[in-house]
């Protein structure tokens, strides 16, 4: 997998989870996406915590709740197009985080 750069706009426990969506097999790029909320956004869940919320063209979307709200995430896949692809990816992310 392609180095990137060190994820900087989210806490300590948001780029743990980064970092695990990052080492899935199946995903290309982790990108974050705008931040929302203070405190009080989504409290419901715990810090660091991921929910698949849509299927894109390209991969997911989702969100993560941070110890200052919550943060889209767009997941990009090696290869979108494959229905197959996509299950695995998806049986995958719903193991580390369900």
């Amino acid at each position: 997998m392609a180095k990137r750069g060190k994820h900087r706009s989210t806490d300590k426990e948001g780029r743990k989870t980064l970092a695990v969506l990052d080492a899935i097999i199946g995903i290309k790029a982790v990108i974050i996406g705008q931040s929302r909320g203070g405190k009080n956004v989504g409290r419901k869940r715990a810090v660091g915590s991921f929910k698949m919320q849509s299927e894109t063209a390209s991969g997911f979307k989702g969100l993560l709740q941070t110890s200052r709200g919550i943060q889209e995430i767009a997941l990009i896949l090696e290869s979108p197009k494959s229905a197959e692809s996509r299950g695995a990816v998806r049986a995958r992310i719903e193991e580390k985080f369900c």
